[in-house]
């Protein structure tokens, strides 16, 4: 195990300068040294990027304007980075150096089922992407020779070269600087960091989930994104109609658009946050061009990707209400707190032959007994102690989900 200042530095001699990435656990000490270090000398930088892909093109782009990058990223979310990785830095040899995880790795330590098959082929995959790879040091006296091999390769091809990292390899290192992304706020003021975008959020998730457990009932489905939302809807009450989704960060919206298109008579449920809309923000345009009129997509904003140690995301500068409505969603809504939410679903899960906007929604249908929903929900930080993971295994929870949708979704009560 090393010490991630001992790593950054070596990098830093070597000329890297800007980290970019997507935070994984195994990454936490990395990102948390170079924020430190950006906010105490001003010669490091890191970008949060809101996907792998992106991460590589922006570290790209730095490498070309004579600023050496380093991309960091789960190995589960090396699959993003195939396209810029095979038709942007392989194409016109950008040398970028990347480091990836290996969560999922076979015989190593246990880990979550979405991490399986990406753990057995990591390697595989850069060798594919004609990457030059090794294992990340883990002892002090051998990062030197690390950096060398590393960057010799880079200079004498012009292709990335990858650090695999395991478990356990950079020792933990505990961010000092002000986290100022997250929405939180600081001792000496009681301003959010959102700005004039929302006031200060008083809860944290689970009164939310609550809400809509007491709504969903065990009649409509309930899907719930990747991390601490689903372990928390889990812990609170496992039901047949909820969906768990582990890994396919972002991908929850559009898994919910295709379930809304195949039962179109019922209120279909995504609990969304932050991170995972930012990672894929286009699918808001792909559901408000179809217009599921039975979706209702709420997104609980923390303003961090929590459950992989609070890295803050870039939530704060953005305006989500105003995108999902420009995006074609019908009704835009911002709320505060769970009563707040439990009257909007009520109204939305209701047969009423009309919908009464709500908290001034930025656009509202009319005539329609449903109409596609976009709510938007500040929370903090913060998930119960021991919070479980889910007992029931991925293919189990497809099954009975499965069977739920047959058995009671196609038809009204």
């Amino acid at each position: 195990m090393i010490q991630a200042e001992s790593f950054v530095r070596a990098a830093q001699e070597k000329g890297f300068s800007l980290w970019t990435g997507v935070p994984c656990s195994y990454l936490k000490p990395f990102i948390n040294y170079v924020i430190d270090a950006a906010e105490q000398d001003g010669q490091l930088r890191y970008i949060p990027a809101v996907n792998e892909g992106d991460a590589v093109a922006i570290a790209a782009g730095s490498t070309l304007a004579g600023v050496p990058a380093i991309v960091m990223f789960q190995n589960s979310g090396l699959g993003n980075a195939v396209n810029p990785l095979s038709s942007l830095t392989y194409i016109f040899k950008i040398p970028v150096l990347i480091i990836t995880t290996l969560r999922g790795e076979p015989g190593g330590p246990h880990d979550e089922p979405q991490h399986e098959l990406m753990g057995s082929i990591t390697t595989e995959m850069l060798d594919l992407l004609r990457i030059r790879w090794e294992y990340f040091p883990t002892e002090e006296g051998n990062v030197k020779g690390a950096m060398d091999r590393a960057v010799q390769h880079m200079q004498e091809t012009g292709l990335p070269f990858a650090f695999v990292m395991r478990k356990d390899s950079v020792a933990p290192y505990k961010l000092k600087s002000v986290k100022t992304g997250a929405i939180s706020i600081t001792p000496d003021s009681k301003e959010s960091s959102m700005g004039s975008q929302a006031r200060y959020p008083s809860f944290h998730r689970e009164p939310f989930l609550k809400v809509v457990q007491k709504i969903a009932g065990t009649t409509l489905p309930v899907i719930a994104t990747t991390g601490y939302t689903g372990r928390e809807l889990y812990a609170l009450d496992d039901r047949p109609n909820q969906f768990y989704m582990v890994g396919s960060m972002g991908c929850a919206s559009s898994f919910a658009l295709g379930i809304a298109q195949a039962y179109p008579t019922r209120p279909v449920i995504v609990l969304d946050g932050d991170g995972a809309v930012l990672m894929r923000m286009g699918a808001l345009s792909v559901i408000g061009t179809e217009k599921p009129r039975n979706l209702i997509h709420i997104v609980l904003d923390n303003g961090t990707y929590e459950s992989t140690g609070n890295q803050a995301t870039v939530s704060p500068a953005v305006d989500l209400c105003a995108v999902a409505a420009a995006c074609g969603y019908e009704q835009v809504v911002e709320i505060q707190d769970p009563e707040e939410l439990e009257g909007v679903l009520v109204q939305l899960t209701t047969r009423a032959k009309t919908i009464t906007p709500i908290s001034a929604p930025l656009k509202a249908s009319k005539g329609q007994s449903m109409a596609l929903t976009f709510i938007r929900i500040p929370i903090k930080a913060g998930a119960p102690e021991n919070l479980p993971r889910p007992t029931v295994t991925p293919p189990e929870v497809a099954v009975r989900f499965a069977k739920f949708l047959r058995e009671h979704v196609g038809r009204m009560d």
